[in-house]
């Protein structure tokens, strides 16, 4: 007998909890500048690009990738001073945080983060079953060290996030606020887990704390400074305990092979990546400087290659008439706690040069 196919038959429903749910969605629209994404505004090295191409010749596709990505971690370990054994990868930073929540999350347990912040560590936190508690950051977005150890060992959380440089407002916490945090993981055995996603942009990294002995994961991604977003690559460097644990859960031969020949070749250019960030940060604060002459503008101080803008005015008015203009950035202007806010990738000086234009016109007709 064919099952009946009528409007009224019962569909398959989502967990209870995942009913009310929104998707994570940033718009991505066809527009002549796009700094909505914080991505690279640098295509990948055209030698890099050949390298790549040359040794994806010589790959056994008929072959499954190397499950334990060993060249990979071992290149990494290299260049950043640590044994393999402290290195996870994974498909982009987010299925990095993924595999956290779900070998140290899930129902019962609890995901601390200090808002506002990035919106997947409690958006991926609530798919894995994980209760969302949530901090408040000061009134300039970094966090206050006593207070949120305080909240640590008040909540007991199983994971605690901190966003350094914070997406997205920019804000780099002080060594002092990672060990505190660390500290009062340790003391409820927590993992502390520092999204470095901005890292390089900012005057100092958490990886120079991570050791066997402290519960402290500092995750980062070659989607921004390696120009690798379209290849979704991205890493954790953790005590030797914990990568033993996430290896447990990660799907096996979930990194692909081209990915992974990718993420080896991009370390031979460790120079020119650098020259760019210097690039980057040398036009932040070009932009920074124009942008102060806008009295109604707050410019809010960033460790990582976008800006936040609070505007004194209708702030998703500005965002459409720099749309208009054929300018996109993100509007943050309904977020809670970064109401009137936009937020601006750092591009090309040309890219760069077109935005504040624009924002020179926009200010003007929405204040007409």
């Amino acid at each position: 007998m064919t099952p009946s196919t009528s409007s009224t038959s019962r569909r398959a429903e989502p967990r209870d909890d995942l009913r009310e749910l929104s998707g994570y969605h940033s718009p991505q629209l066809a527009v002549a500048v796009r700094l909505n994404t914080n991505e690279s505004p640098f295509a990948p090295l055209p030698v890099f690009v050949d390298e790549w191409l040359g040794a994806l010749r010589d790959v056994d596709l008929n072959r499954y990738p190397d499950r334990g990505v060993h060249e990979l971690r071992a290149a990494l370990g290299s260049l950043l001073g640590q044994p393999a054994a402290r290195l996870f990868c994974a498909n982009g930073s987010n299925e990095v945080l993924q595999t956290l929540l779900l070998t140290y999350g899930g129902p019962g347990r609890g995901a601390l983060v200090f808002e506002p912040t990035y919106a997947l560590h409690s958006h991926i936190a609530r798919i894995t079953g994980t209760t969302v508690i949530e901090g408040e950051r000061l009134p300039g977005f970094h966090i206050d060290p006593d207070a949120a150890a305080a909240l640590v060992r008040e909540r007991v959380p199983s994971v605690v996030f901190v966003c350094s440089p914070n997406n997205p407002t920019g804000t780099v916490e002080a060594r002092d606020t990672v060990e505190a945090l660390a500290a009062a993981a340790a003391e409820v055995n927590a993992l502390l887990v520092v999204d470095e996603a901005y890292g390089e942009f900012s005057h100092w990294s958490a990886l120079e704390l991570v050791d066997d002995g402290r519960p402290l994961v500092v995750v980062r991604t070659y989607s921004k400074v390696w120009s690798m977003a379209a290849l979704r690559l991205g890493f954790a460097v953790a005590p030797a305990w914990v990568i033993g644990e996430l290896e447990k859960v990660v799907l096996p031969y979930s990194l692909s092979t081209p990915t992974q020949l990718a993420g080896v070749l991009a370390l031979a250019h460790r120079g020119e990546m650098e020259d760019r960030v210097a690039t980057i940060v040398g036009e932040r604060e070009r932009v920074v400087a124009a942008l102060s002459e806008h009295h109604a503008l707050t410019v809010y101080p960033s460790g990582a290659n976008f800006l936040l803008l609070r505007y004194d005015g209708n702030a998703h008015a500005l965002w459409e008439a720099l749309l208009e203009q054929g300018v996109l950035v993100r509007d943050f202007s309904g977020w809670p706690r970064v109401e009137d806010c936009l937020r601006v990738t750092i591009g090309t000086a040309a890219e760069n040069d077109a935005f504040v234009s624009a924002l020179t016109t926009a200010l003007q007709e929405v204040n007409e």
